[in-house]
């Protein structure tokens, strides 16, 4: 007979009849035995997480460098960064790259994940391929992708030479810098993303597209109807994980320069992460490379909320 088939009074009778020490295993048990199996995730974050934000936002406020100066300076990092061009060239190359990157990201995932998830021969073969370029070395893909845009023999610019179009120095001049580094971006995240977008859609019954194909609607309108709206809550994780990625951007424009953090002869596309690390580790500015990474989290949540906003609004909520 189990404990709880017997009467009320029975049942508090037998707990009372529990030793104690036995009572507190079994409250220790249910109460916190939960959080004690979940504390590692947060001593991580708090010793490599929430440490390091507040170590940095402590050395933003003073003028630190290489030579052991700690200087006081409250705001002044932040104010000297709002009036520094070299900052706000990072940050239009940051934001200009991030739209470029993530826009044609976002639709080619998106299509290639409604095709992944029709019946196909070789399904799981071919799903797994998608994923090979996020695999691959970054070093690899920058050297690969340097080639590609080589100013003189460079493929692309052969393919462009068929429309007529000169060469191109992919490297010198910002709006073609940005977009090669956006199409290595893309090449490398797009499979990753796409894969996001499968598990979603394999999780929209499928009695939804049966109710509509009786209907009458098309599978262009089914796509728009029911796997649009049904995937909004993949679709924000998505796009969030991109803002953040992509205003973090920092390998793939600094091995197209030769693993140079300049961005370039005059900075046509230096990244506020390739500027903090110039002054950091180069300029040995610690102070203002804080602050300068501060700002840079405030620029991710701005980006984040902006992109949460528009996301909800396509998946038809206000």
């Amino acid at each position: 007979m189990s404990l709880d088939t017997l009467p009320r009074a029975a049942r508090n009778n037998h707990r009372r009849a529990r030793p104690p020490g036995r009572r507190w295993r079994s409250r220790f048990d249910v109460k916190a035995m939960p959080y004690a199996l979940v504390s590692p995730y947060f001593l991580l974050f708090a010793a490599f997480g929430l440490f390091p934000l507040a170590f940095t936002l402590y050395y933003s406020l003073y003028d630190y460098d290489l030579a052991g100066t700690v200087e006081w300076t409250g705001l002044g990092n932040y104010t000297a960064l709002l009036g520094d061009e070299d900052f706000w060239n990072a940050v239009v190359n940051t934001v200009g790259m991030f739209i470029l990157a993530t826009v044609p990201q976002m639709v080619l995932a998106l299509l290639l994940a409604n095709a992944l998830n029709k019946r196909l021969k070789l399904r799981l073969a071919i799903r797994m391929s998608v994923l090979l370029p996020l695999v691959t070395s970054v070093v690899a893909v920058a050297v690969v992708f340097t080639q590609l845009y080589a100013r003189d023999w460079g493929l692309v610019n052969w393919v462009l030479s068929w429309f007529g179009v000169d060469n191109t120095n992919w490297r010198a001049e910002r709006i073609p810098s940005w977009i090669a580094i956006a199409t290595m971006v893309d090449w490398r995240w797009t499979g990753y993303n796409a894969i996001i977008f499968l598990a979603g859609m394999q999780t929209i019954p499928r009695d939804l597209y049966e109710a509509a194909a009786i209907d009458g609607a098309s599978r262009r309108r089914q796509f728009w109807q029911i796997t649009l709206p049904m995937l909004r809550p993949t679709m924000i994780f998505v796009v969030l994980n991109s803002t953040i990625g992509g205003l973090t951007l920092f390998s793939e424009p600094t091995t197209f320069y030769n693993g140079n953090v300049d961005g370039g002869s005059q900075g046509q596309f230096q990244t506020v992460a390739m500027f903090i690390v110039k002054q950091g580790f180069r300029e040995f500015d610690y102070g203002y490379a804080a602050a300068a990474a501060w700002l840079l989290f405030l620029l991710i949540l701005i980006g984040a909320a902006i992109n949460f906003l528009f996301v909800r609004r396509i998946g038809g909520t206000r």
